[in-house]
């Protein structure tokens, strides 16, 4: 299974490139928005889930924040570390899929834009809620983002699960309260929208 995602994943990048795929942003200023508010003017650790070729990464640099990029698709990783250049050296980068992963050290803030809705098989939902509760420190706080309830069905060819704020809180389950739910609006870069539902938890216990 983990070899087939990242097969996927690698042609989607190799084939479309960092601007070709749906949900690429020239600023990633919403979920900039939600970490500096979760960070609270703290020099925070930050750890991009999925996050490929995301301009996420070069943001929190520009703000001082000590990132982190996991992704299945080393493809995607080498689009992001050759825009940043000399600037990937100061990036921890993470080839690996998330639902086995596990996690060598902690993170303040988990960010995650449109990877869990793929995780269509509860196992693999209930192994992402494993590995956030390993990697998220007590009082840290996730910022996960997925389609809403009347965005797309299938993304790159494949099917995803939609979620509202509280119905994703209820799937990750114990350790984490649910803090704030956010609609938002992506606009493709061929101009259609789709409707996405960010859910801003903290991890307790």
């Amino acid at each position: 299974m983990t070899t087939g995602r990242a097969e996927h994943w690698n042609e989607a990048y190799s084939t479309k490139g960092e601007t070709g795929v749906s949900w690429f942003e020239e600023q990633p200023d919403f979920s900039m928005k939600l970490i500096e508010a979760c960070a609270a003017g703290k020099p925070v650790s930050v750890i991009d889930i999925g996050g490929g070729a995301s301009r996420l990464v070069d943001a929190g640099l520009d703000r001082g924040l000590t990132m982190s990029v996991l992704d299945i698709s080393d493809a995607a990783l080498d689009v992001a570390r050759a825009r940043l250049g000399p600037r990937a050296g100061d990036v921890e980068w993470i080839v690996a899929d998330v639902t086995p992963w596990r996690p060598t050290r902690s993170y303040d803030i988990w960010h995650d834009r449109a990877a869990f809705h793929f995780l269509i098989e509860a196992q693999d939902r209930a192994a992402y809620a494993e590995r956030l509760r390993e990697a998220l420190k007590p009082g840290g706080h996730a910022i996960i983002a997925t389609f809403a309830l009347d965005g797309p069905e299938r993304c790159s060819g494949l099917p995803v699960r939609r979620y509202d704020a509280a119905g994703l809180a209820e799937v990750l389950g114990d350790g984490f309260t649910l803090l704030s739910g956010h609609r938002r609006l992506h606009v493709t870069p061929w101009g259609s929208q789709q409707s996405f539902q960010y859910a801003v938890l903290s991890r307790h216990g």
